[in-house]
């Protein structure tokens, strides 16, 4: 063979003159051919093998040249015949390698074959992925429809893999040695990587359909990179994928996975990041850089290889300092990974112990990062190492510090992941959560005085520490050696003469020894001079002494020898000296006592971490419990699944979120009352047991636990989700009811809470199912209700209240009312028990009365009757205990008809049974008022429907005269039907009027005992009377307009005067009821009403403000300048007074301009001298309610107004309170023009600091991101201001002045000097409104009438002579100014 295969870089380039031997295409075969000879080169390849592509190579040229015109079928065949053609390549090839006496001829025909097959198979296999690919995009622009079965170039999807398998079979092999010296070209690497890329770019490769043919592809791809070369076009190729083909992230990272693991190239993970980690910042931030598939890459990557990133961090760590987030957001989780799957555990060397807490530290870093993105993403990968159990214990505190800070973010994505990794944090933690930090403390401070006692103890057992001498004359040997040589010099005769006599003088009568003795002592103390004199001197004395003998000759070395001697001694004063020294410790024992002190240590630190933990868990609960009530559902979702982790797990004051969530069942937000009631039934509704019984048992426990000391509010919700459970058709409800009576009947021994709960569950399971109290009515009446009531009144009120879950009033039917008679067992042990209790001094009697009367009127037949035979026995009852000699009031009785009164016979009435007795009057004659309009009411219209159905079906009209006359007889029937309710609604109101006072009437009597007791409160000053009297007057009061205006003056009287915060509290609520049901009765009273919020109890402001922002969010009062006191409490030092104004604003500024309407005369009065607010307190109000403030048009009106303000302001302070007010706005370009036109309005209060400085910050703002054009005008306003404010309003505006300052003359400056403020009486208290304002002209406050006439003294006293005149005088009584516009009658009873 002559020639060589040279494969093109184009496929035309084949037909074209090559060079010298190189082999070029004869004949191109026209399409209509193709079929011929394709045949021809079948049977070539049955007889020759795959040899014949060198004959037939253009006819497979001519297939690929001519695709777009050539047959399905041949492409197919073609397709076929050329894997079989490579596949027989890679079965014969192995024998030829291994062969040592193949021929070059022969070397060069096989190595042809296989380029020539290897680039028709790679060359259409592209092409027929382009065609599948074009046709996947028409089959979906069309509908998305799939094809038929066999429809599609040769079903592509299954046959590409059985062509990479072929490749696979044939470059797995060794055939580089077909090319001289092995050198396998460029070209041919090219080609069939270009297949595989290509097949790559499918974007349904990364599906799940396609992994054979993406495994394919990698391990093809990998032979490749390891045989033949491909290390560097691969990396390229992978990072420009990357750039342009997103989806190929995840396929990516796992082929260099596989690339590295299974074919060992572990060299090209590092290849690949450096690209990565050497793209620039700026790059990155493009958009179409590829950043978004660069992350995913190295996410997925890290999840795969993480202990070979490794090695490269160091070049990704860079990206944290880059603009890109997603980028920094990559490489945390790549941290992450590392940290989960590589340095983790306590096997770790010291390298790897430092890599790891560098890593953390990074991450804890980007906890604060300034996208929320990456901060979200830190919390997640956080989450899951907390899963994963490798975070160590040591930064457990620290890292749950950081997620406790970040439920404060103002991102919610971040607040929900840090609330994911406080729930990761709780579940696998290695502390207590049972314990709160409150138990931890004691046990705390007892192990550490523990510590602190064994530490002093070893310390006092702990051998001194000792020196050899040796050691010591070391150290002090070279200057010693100068101390000898100085004094071996020769001295003076007379220092000589003075020295010896002092030695002599003080050695005379000592021994050697004990000279030795005081020459070590100064040696040790530094006293080198006087040791050696004295040693000098000892020779003298001693001369005999074997210690200083050496010292006959005298020199510098004999002299230190002997120091030498003293100081250290001889080795047998060595062992007499260690005889005297302490006993050593024993090693077992030492070591006994250390072991001991580490354990101890280890508890105390232990016990340290867990009550830390505990402080953060329990800061935690209180920040994720206030969430369950943000307007984001998903932060309440997590907020709610946080709380029932916590639950699950026993943490300490978990049952607070679990009960603060419980009212979101009623949410609006399907999402979020679906979480709760999921919860719920996770926590409580799933009991684990073996058997029916023993879950029915444990779902009873914990229900109960959950009820025990629940508000009534709790129980309510409780019910809404037990009704559920029991309308679900659950399999343990029978097992559960039975359970409940069990419990309630005494069978099973129970404490009374438990008892309680019993019943109180019972009555949810009512809700569901009536017959489950209905059948058992004799039983909860002879339990509860029975001899033993007056025992506990408690478990009778929940009785009770059980009871009322079977009335039409829960239930809302439509037919017949379900009423019992009269007689009826359970109203005989009401009436008994409520009159028993009215003698009784028994604090729960109240709530159970209450409930008892409310049961007589929803379920009894004449309930009026019953409730007028229980009065008469009660003042039976009391009258009985007067003549039995109780307490009795000497100036009260009772008849047993009610129409005689207390004989005044010196007697006295015990105070707290005639307050139960009132309270009993005020509930029953509420609830007959409430049983008119409603109960009553209702049966009257449900039985003239009745009757006017009955009276249609008995007419039978001719049916044409129907059809022509039907939209007649509508209207007039719906006009009949409106006068219908119209009469009824007027009966009751008639009744109310003069039948249920009337005198024959019970309640009649006891309505002047009641004025009695609220209007001499000095008199009867009992605190439970004077309560009970008023809340029952104000009940009396809804019964009809007559009695509210007869006794209207004195209810008043007693929400400002009385004493008692409860009292007054009580008469709030009272009147916000009676301003709904007569609202121009009480319209004139509306400034009263308003006063309440300056109370000095915090109790009856938080009442005040409650009432004040239903009736005003209802529109049952108007909105005026009162509301200003609403605004003084947003700075109330109680933050739930405060959060509860707030709230209202909130909901006033939903209204429209309700908010913007009122702050001209909120700045009036809150700006008012008299008031003496301080600056900053109004700063703060006016902040708030500027926020509301967003139209361009009220801001520009505001700024209009505003500046008016300045003309009739008289005082300084108000005209700094105006400017900051314009401050505060949000000043616009339309409302900054309005401000310039303004200028005259406050232009010479320009020079006052106060009034300067808020306008000038006006324009810091205004300038900030302003055109060019806008900016200029506020420069120029900015330098007018300035002007102004230094050389005053005249100096400015003044031609002459000008003209005399360019001369150089003097100028006179003018002093705008604002007026005195007026005095008036200072107010001490907080916010407190004023009675009477400035008279002045042109008053700042706007002007209110007043009245002229003096109130008079009113005194609570007991020596009154009258009490009738304790109430308001009739010149106090405001008058009506405007009548209120009221619904009729008939709407309202229909509300």
């Amino acid at each position: 063979m002559s020639w060589d295969f040279l494969i093109p870089v184009c496929v035309g380039d084949l037909v074209k003159t090559g060079g010298t031997n190189q082999y070029v295409v004869q004949d191109v075969v026209p399409p209509k051919q193709l079929a011929s000879c394709l045949s021809k080169f079948k049977g070539a390849f049955r007889s020759k093998g795959p040899l014949c592509v060198l004959e037939h190579f253009d006819t497979g040229y001519s297939v690929l040249k001519q695709s777009n015109a050539a047959d399905l079928n041949v492409k197919e065949d073609t397709l076929e015949l050329l894997v079989q053609v490579v596949s027989s390549l890679a079965s014969t090839l192995p024998s030829l390698l291994t062969s040592t006496t193949v021929t070059a001829a022969e070397r060069k025909e096989h190595l042809n074959a296989v380029k020539m097959s290897v680039f028709l198979l790679c060359k259409l296999t592209e092409c027929l992925e382009s065609d599948s690919y074009r046709q996947s995009v028409v089959t979906t622009t069309k509908g998305g429809k799939k094809g038929k079965a066999g429809e599609g170039p040769v079903q592509w999807e299954s046959e590409r893999e059985t062509v990479l398998h072929a490749l696979i079979q044939l470059l797995q092999l060794d055939i580089r040695s077909l090319w001289s010296l092995s050198l396998v070209e460029e070209e041919f690497i090219s080609c069939v990587t270009c297949c595989c890329y290509k097949l790559l770019e499918n974007p349904t490769i990364s599906h799940v359909k396609s992994k054979p043919t993406r495994d394919c592809i990698i391990h093809l791809l990998g032979v490749l990179i390891k045989k033949y070369n491909h290390l560097l076009g691969a990396t390229v190729k992978v990072i420009q994928m990357l750039q342009h083909f997103e989806q190929l992230s995840s396929v990516l990272a796992q082929a260099v996975a596989v690339w590295c693991t299974e074919y060992g190239l572990r060299t090209f993970i590092g290849e690949v990041i450096r690209e990565i980690g050497q793209k620039s910042s700026e790059e990155l931030a493009r958009e179409g850089s590829g950043v978004k598939a660069f992350a995913a890459f190295l996410s997925e990557l890290a999840t795969l290889v993480p202990d070979l990133i490794i090695p490269n961090i160091s070049v990704l760590i860079t990206h944290l300092e880059g603009e890109s987030h997603t980028m920094r957001v990559a490489v945390c989780e790549v941290l992450g990974e590392i940290l989960i799957k590589v340095l983790c555990g306590d096997s770790l060397d010291e390298s790897g112990k430092a890599d790891r807490d560098r890593f953390f530290d990074t991450l804890q870093e980007h906890l604060h990062d300034i996208h929320s993105h990456v901060r979200a993403r830190v919390l997640h990968v956080y989450t899951r190492i907390v899963n994963s159990n490798a975070l160590p214990l040591c930064r457990y505190s620290e890292v749950m510090g950081l997620a406790v800070g970040r439920l404060m973010d103002k991102s919610i994505n971040v607040v929900k992941s840090a609330i994911l990794l406080l729930a990761a944090f709780i579940a696998h933690n290695p502390y207590s959560c049972k314990l709160s930090s409150e138990d931890l403390r004691k046990p705390l401070e007892k192990e550490s005085a523990k510590l602190k006692e064994l530490k002093e103890k070893l310390a006092e057992k702990a051998p001194v520490p000792v020196i050899k001498a040796s050691e010591l004359w070391a150290a002090m040997e070279p200057e010693l050696l100068v101390t000898v040589r100085a004094e071996l010099e020769p001295p003076s005769q007379a220092e000589g003469e003075d020295d010896d006599g002092e030695e002599a003088e003080e050695k005379e009568g000592e021994d050697d020894r004990t000279t030795a003795v005081m020459i070590a002592q100064y040696l040790r103390v530094n006293k080198y001079r006087n040791a050696v004199r004295l040693c000098i001197q000892a020779h003298r004395c001693f001369p005999e002494s074997e210690m200083f003998a050496a010292l006959s000759s005298l020199s510098c070395d004999t002299l230190m020898d002997t120091l030498a001697l003293i100081f250290k001694g001889s080795d047998e004063d060595v062992s007499e000296i260690s005889q005297n020294l302490p006993p050593t410790p024993q090693k077992g024992e030492k070591e006994k006592e250390d072991g001991e002190l580490k354990k101890q240590e280890m508890l105390v630190q232990y016990l340290k971490d867990t009550q830390t933990f505990a402080l953060q868990v329990e800061k935690a609960i209180s920040v994720i419990n206030t969430m369950l009530y943000w307007k984001t559902t998903s932060v309440v979702q997590e907020a709610v699944q946080f709380c029932v982790t916590v639950r699950e797990f026993s943490v300490a004051n978990s049952v607070s979120g679990v009960r603060k969530m419980l009212p979101l069942v009623w949410s609006t937000d399907a999402a979020i009352k679906d979480a709760v009631v999921q919860a719920y039934r996770r926590l409580y509704l799933n009991p684990q047991g073996d058997t029916t019984r023993m879950k029915a048992q444990t779902l009873v426990d914990s229900l109960s636990e959950l009820m025990v000391d629940s508000s009534l509010g709790t129980i309510q919700c409780l019910g809404e989700i037990f009704q559920e459970f029991f309308g679900s058709g659950s399999s343990l409800e029978s097992a559960v009811v039975q359970v409940l009576w069990e419990r309630f009947t005494g069978k099973k021994e129970v404490s009374p809470l438990y008892r309680r709960a019993a019943v109180l569950l019972l009555g949810m399971a009512a809700r569901a199912e009536r017959e489950v109290v209905l059948s058992n009515l004799d039983t909860l009446c002879s339990v509860a209700l029975g001899e033993k009531v007056t025992e506990d009144f408690l478990l009778a009120r929940d009785t009770v209240m059980t009871i009322c879950s079977i009335t039409d009033h829960v239930r809302q039917s439509k037919g017949a009312p379900f009423r019992l008679p009269q007689e009826h067992q359970l109203f005989t042990c009401l009436t008994q028990a409520v009159a028993e209790g009215v003698v009784m001094e028994d604090p729960y009697w109240q709530s159970f009365m209450e409930l008892a009367v409310r049961l007589i009127y929803f379920l009894a037949e004449s309930p009026d009757q019953l409730c007028s035979r229980l009065l008469q026995r009660s003042a039976r009852l009391l009258l009985d205990q007067i003549a039995d000699g109780g307490e009795i009031n000497k100036d009260e009785a009772l008849t047993q008809d009610g129409s005689q009164e207390f004989s005044d016979q010196g007697e006295q009435v015990n105070c707290v049974c005639l307050a139960q007795l009132l309270a009993l009057c005020g509930c029953v004659a509420f609830w007959q008022v409430s049983h008119l309009e409603r109960s009553v009411s209702t049966e009257l219209r449900r039985r003239r429907r009745e009757t006017e159905e009955r009276e249609e079906k008995e007419k039978v009209p001719a049916g044409k005269a129907k059809v022509a006359n039907e939209n007649t007889m509508e209207d007039e029937l719906g006009l009949i039907g409106a006068s219908a309710d119209d009469t009824e609604a007027e009966l009751i109101r008639k009744i109310c009027e003069t039948e249920l006072l009337a005198e024959e009437n019970l309640l009649c009597a006891f309505l002047p005992l009641l004025v009695r007791v609220c209007s001499s409160p000095g008199r009867y000053s009992h605190p439970q009377l004077t309560t009970a009297a008023c809340l029952a007057l104000s009940q009396y009061m809804m019964i009809s307009p007559s009695v509210c205006e007869e006794n209207i003056r004195l209810l008043f009287t007693v929400l400002e005067r009385s004493t008692l915060p409860v009292v007054r509290a009580n008469a709030i609520i009272a009147l916000g009821d009676l301003t709904v049901r007569f609202p121009n009765i009480l319209e004139p009273w509306t400034q009263n009403l308003y006063a309440r919020l300056s109370d000095e109890v915090p109790s009856v402001r938080q009442t005040a403000v409650t009432v004040l922002t239903q009736l005003v969010l209802k529109d049952v009062l108007k909105v005026k300048g009162q509301v200003s006191e609403v605004a003084v409490l947003l700075i109330d030092p109680e933050s739930h007074i405060a959060s509860l104004a707030l709230n209202f604003f909130n909901e006033l500024a939903t209204k429209d301009n309700a908010v913007y309407n009122l702050l001209p005369d909120i700045i009036s009065r809150l700006s008012d001298p008299e008031r003496g607010m301080s600056s900053e307190d109004f700063n703060t109000i006016m902040k708030q309610l500027f926020s509301y403030i967003t139209k361009e048009r009220q801001t520009e009106s505001l700024v209009e107004k505003l500046c008016q303000r300045f003309r009739t302001a008289k005082t300084e302070r108000q005209w700094c309170d105006l400017a900051v007010s314009l401050s505060l706005l949000s000043m616009c370009e339309r409302g900054f023009k309005r401000l310039q036109e303004c200028w005259e309005c406050y232009s010479d209060k320009l020079t006052e600091p106060g009034v300067y400085q808020p306008l000038l910050s006006i324009t810091a703002k205004l300038r900030r991101g302003a055109k060019m054009q806008f900016k200029a005008q506020v420069d120029e306003f900015e330098k007018r201001l300035t002007a102004v404010h230094t050389r005053g309003l005249e100096n400015v505006e003044s031609p002459e002045m000008d003209e005399e300052n360019q001369a150089g003359g003097p100028s006179q400056k003018t002093t705008v000097h604002a007026p005195a403020p007026t005095r008036g009486r200072g107010r001490t208290r907080r916010g407190q409104s004023k009675s009477s304002v400035s008279t002045q002209d042109g008053s700042f406050v706007t002007p209110q009438r007043t009245r002229q006439s003096k109130k008079p003294v009113v005194t609570f006293s007991s020596d009154e002579e009258d009490e009738e005149d304790a109430v308001m005088a009739e010149c106090e009584t405001p008058k009506v100014m405007s009548p209120i516009a009221r619904t009729t009658r008939r709407a309202r009873l229909r509300n």
